[in-house]
């Protein structure tokens, strides 16, 4: 299968941030949520922001993943 840039920052980020796949929605979701108010803030040097923009695209994708998979298991239990 190709790598698409989605997939390959996926797993960059996934490499990069392993604890990410073990956090529930929750935590995720809130961590994310100060992430961006760190950035929005523009108090963080560059190298962090980096870090912090890498670390939250995996936080996003782990929400999405989660979002995803509660979605699937609602409509398989519709039909």
């Amino acid at each position: 299968m190709p790598t698409t840039p989605e997939s390959a920052a996926a797993s960059t980020s996934d490499d990069e941030f392993p604890d990410v796949a073990d956090l529930p929605y929750e935590a995720a979701r809130d961590e994310l949520i100060g992430i961006v108010a760190q950035l929005e803030g523009g108090q963080v040097a560059l190298e962090e922001s980096m870090r912090l923009w890498r670390r939250g695209e995996a936080l996003a994708a782990h929400c999405s993943t989660w979002l995803d998979d509660a979605e699937a298991s609602l409509t398989a239990t519709d039909d």
